[in-house]
């Protein structure tokens, strides 16, 4: 077996009611002085308060920063650091999605690295650890509660850009399915799409090993049995906490094994069309797998399996390509928008992007088949046009 690497948070507490742990874990790290972080949704919707009353029954004091904007640029991430400077907070508390999450994880670093966030963006630039935090998704679908990556728009560039850092790791992930239940049905389907995009190109990712494949696949199993429940059936519990589970889990293998083309070429949309995250993600998925998948038909067959398609009599070709029906049906199903056309962009945008996304070594150099600009000038057409998006 070749040596790898594998991190997850120090602790994760999992379940149903898990947030009634929140203030036992805030005295466990006998923090004194604690920074909620989050959005206005989180606060106008009253579902902060789901994690306010722990606290309070463990007489804690808090402060509460909810200032966070969705895809957060980095000028949101100064503007909250320069509120917070000096005032001396030793645990941030982030409460809310992919955003809020990752917002949390870099004010954390940069009160204690004096760079400027931008120069931190790439792989182990952080030098420093940053104060503790405890990490609660309000959606099931980036898994950045046990990630060491947090992902942020570039208005200069117009572009995404990640930080990745150890350092990023919360001390704490609690995730408790409750906190998603009354999440709207079109951001339960992004996000869970997200996670299935984590889980998939983890378990493709040339990185990938034992470890991680076995999370991922278990991760594809949940939400491809649960999304559609969780999404058109607002009274599902089951199916909100298979999809809780599943999002941390393919955020536990793609937070190892990696993410590839899918979110290399997802960036360019995010930073330029202002295209959510996970919905980028969720429409490109087929355009990038169907290109991806003559380099892995073994893997590709067996997340057919794992989506829950029959194979039996196919051949191998035949049965990896039931993977891309799946992905495919499962977007259709949900919504997923399945042309580039809906957000604005023109066949005059492709080359920019395309060298754009090129240059995103980082995520391509885990990708199970190598791309040039050509090839990704090629899917990002077929996505133009919609081509993949219809099951036969």
């Amino acid at each position: 077996m070749d040596i790898f690497n594998f991190q997850t948070p120090t602790k994760l507490i999992l379940g149903k009611g898990a947030i009634s742990e929140i203030g036992v874990e805030v005295k466990r790290l006998m923090a004194a002085n604690i920074l909620i972080v989050t959005d206005k949704v989180i606060t106008q919707t009253g579902l902060l308060q789901k994690v306010l009353k722990p606290l309070k029954e463990e007489k804690i004091q808090f402060d509460i920063h909810d200032e966070v904007v969705p895809e957060p640029p980095f000028e949101n991430l100064e503007e909250l650091a320069n509120k917070i400077e000096g005032k001396g907070y030793d645990l941030l508390i982030g409460v809310g999605g992919g955003s809020v999450l990752d917002a949390a994880k870099a004010l954390s670093i940069m009160m204690t690295n004096g760079e400027d966030i931008r120069d931190l963006v790439g792989t182990n630039k952080v030098k420093t650890p940053g104060i503790p935090t405890i990490l609660v998704p309000t959606t099931s679908g980036t898994g950045s509660e046990v990630t060491s990556n947090a992902i942020f728009t570039d208005n200069r560039d117009k572009v995404k850009k990640g930080i990745v850092s150890p350092y990023l790791l919360p001390a704490v992930a609690i995730v408790d399915a409750e906190l998603t239940y009354t999440v709207p049905p079109a951001v339960t389907a992004a996000t869970g799409m997200d996670a299935l995009v984590h889980a998939i190109e983890a378990y493709t990712s040339v990185k990938a090993n034992d470890l991680t494949d076995g999370i991922a696949l278990q991760a594809i199993k949940l939400i491809s049995r649960s999304l559609r429940q969780a999404v058109y059936d607002k009274h599902n519990e089951k199916a909100r906490i298979d999809m809780s589970m599943g999002s941390l889990l393919a955020g536990i293998s793609f937070g190892n094994a990696g993410v590839g083309a899918v979110h290399a070429l997802a960036y360019p949309l995010g930073g330029k069309f202002k295209v959510p995250h996970g919905v980028a993600n969720s429409l490109l998925l087929v355009y990038v797998i169907r290109y991806n998948l003559v380099a892995n038909l073994q893997k590709f067959a067996e997340i057919a399996e794992a989506m829950g398609e029959r194979l039996e009599g196919l051949s191998l070709r035949e049965a990896a390509d039931r993977a891309l029906f799946a992905m495919a049906t499962l977007s259709k199903d949900l919504g997923i928008p399945s042309s580039l056309r809906e957000f604005g962009v023109s066949e005059d945008d492709i080359l920019a992007m395309a060298q754009e996304a090129s240059q995103i070594d980082r995520l391509l150099n885990n990708n199970p088949r190598w791309l040039t600009v050509k090839e990704i000038e090629q899917i990002y057409r077929e996505a133009l046009e919609g081509l993949a998006a219809l099951t036969k």
